[in-house]
């Protein structure tokens, strides 16, 4: 019994360092922000006061809320499937036997390790108006100059192309991981049965590919939600919000516009979001699964 004693406390001290920081940094702030969500915001004036659901009812009247919420899903819908899709060609390609494919694979992954920030003047340099490179090179065959980032038509496609370029590589290599776990016996049976390359990968890789799938699903939304670091150097949400994101517009309202109650609700409102995407996710796809 001692000896047993023993054993769970040093497995609860060894859990301990985690828990602690999950608590601190996770759940205590999602706690506080739920809280602070039902209170109007204080000052040197007035008092934090209880508001009950207001802040709530502020935000569905909020015009500004939905258009980034709408500017959101877009990005979403535009960044996820494609740096999906992106991520299982380069892995089937870097997976084979190229020339340099150590090289590839690495050229292929340096996107990831650059800062946000170093990866939005990276991409300044491309979008910027006339003396970008876009502009230069459309330059040679006639084409007029065009301010990318300053028009709400384009603005919204070039940050997903910027954010394309920075996490397939990132995606790559769990499918790269997920490809080199799979027997080569399945590939040779499938050859003695005459099955093409895209059949073998329609019916065989991409089903063993499932849970990789879902898990690399699931950072890439939650990633569609979070990633804001892009428009500090490249639009600041604009023009008129067209860029604007749900976390850079809950930095505005807590830092710039100073409400913090409010702030808290649109925490709050996309914790939610998150957590219906990724339960949802999981439960849809739970039973495409295959595993080896």
């Amino acid at each position: 019994m001692h000896r047993s004693l023993l054993v769970h406390v040093y497995g609860w001290l060894l859990l301990l360092p985690a828990a602690v920081l999950l608590i601190a940094f996770t759940h205590y702030p999602a706690i506080a922000s739920l809280a602070q969500s039902f209170f109007s915001p204080k000052s040197a004036l007035y008092p934090s006061q209880f508001v009950g659901l207001d802040n709530y009812a502020t935000m569905a009247a909020d015009p500004v809320f939905w258009k980034v919420l709408k500017n959101n899903v877009w990005f979403a819908v535009g960044t996820v499937p494609a740096s999906i899709v992106i991520a299982i060609t380069m892995a089937l390609w870097v997976n084979g036997r190229i020339p340099g494919r150590g090289l590839v694979r690495m050229a292929y992954f340096t996107p990831t390790i650059l800062p946000m920030i170093a990866v939005a003047n990276i991409w300044l340099f491309f979008y910027s108006p006339d003396i970008g490179l876009i502009d230069q090179v459309l330059s040679n065959f006639g084409i007029r100059g065009h301010n990318w980032l300053g028009r709400p038509e384009t603005v919204m496609g070039c940050l997903i192309v910027m954010t394309i370029w920075k996490e397939a590589g990132f995606f790559m290599i769990f499918y790269l991981a997920g490809l080199q776990a799979i027997s080569p016996e399945f590939e040779e049976a499938a050859t003695l049965e005459g099955a093409g390359r895209w059949h073998y990968f329609r019916r065989v890789v991409f089903p063993l590919l499932m849970p990789t799938t879902l898990f690399v699903l699931i950072n890439a939304m939650i990633n569609s939600f979070k990633l804001v670091d892009q428009l500090f150097i490249l639009t600041k949400g604009g023009p008129d919000n067209a860029s604007s994101l749900l976390l850079y517009y809950i930095y505005q309202v807590a830092f710039s516009f100073l409400d913090e109650s409010y702030a808290a609700t649109l925490t709050v409102v996309l914790l939610a979001i998150l957590a219906v995407l990724a339960i949802g996710q999981y439960f849809l796809l739970e039973k495409h699964i295959h595993y080896q």
